[in-house]
């Protein structure tokens, strides 16, 4: 019989003691069941500063399993910051969609690994912030156009430049 849960009076000495015998599974020890990636989320989470039972909703397994395996693992021993479900992180890489763990003091990543930065920077040109884009008008063919980081630059083409600089000598 199972997760059932039996009552025993035991008297030692002349005292009475109420025992809880439980059968079954022992409690708060799932640290067998959980995934590296619920280890990985719990230990991050705690180190932000989460409680148990926001890290436990967050990871998907009960308040004791996550309170059970800070204790095994260094990680209890101070009051958490928050214990709100809202405050806790979920972000997804921008390519894959993968769950992203984020350490504290560290820039928030976007991507999970550098090849689905890759792969969506080349997807996305349109949202590069580019900062120094200046607009000419070409001296010599009165073309408008657009040049990237150069501030002097004057002419449009090499050719533009070409017909300009030897404009009437022979060359």
């Amino acid at each position: 019989m199972e997760g059932v849960i039996f009552f025993a009076l035991f008297s030692f000495k002349m005292a009475i003691s109420l025992q809880w015998v439980v059968r079954g599974a022992p409690l708060g020890l799932e640290d067998n069941l959980m995934t590296n990636e619920q280890r990985e989320k719990i230990t991050a989470l705690r180190h932000q500063g989460f409680g148990y039972t926001a890290i436990a909703n967050s990871v998907g397994l009960s308040k004791d399993s996550v309170k059970a395996y800070c204790r095994s693992h260094g990680l209890a021993g101070e009051k958490a910051e928050s214990h709100s479900l809202a405050e806790v992180p979920t972000q997804l890489c921008l390519n894959c969609g993968k769950t992203l763990i984020q350490f504290p003091r560290r820039k928030q990543k976007k991507f999970c690994c550098p090849e689905c930065r890759t792969a969506w920077w080349n997807a996305h040109p349109d949202a590069v912030k580019q900062k120094a884009v200046y607009t000419f008008i070409c001296p010599e063919c009165g073309k408008e156009f657009t040049a990237y980081g150069n501030a002097k630059r004057k002419y449009c083409s090499h050719v533009c430049y070409i017909a300009a600089r030897f404009k009437g000598g022979d060359a």
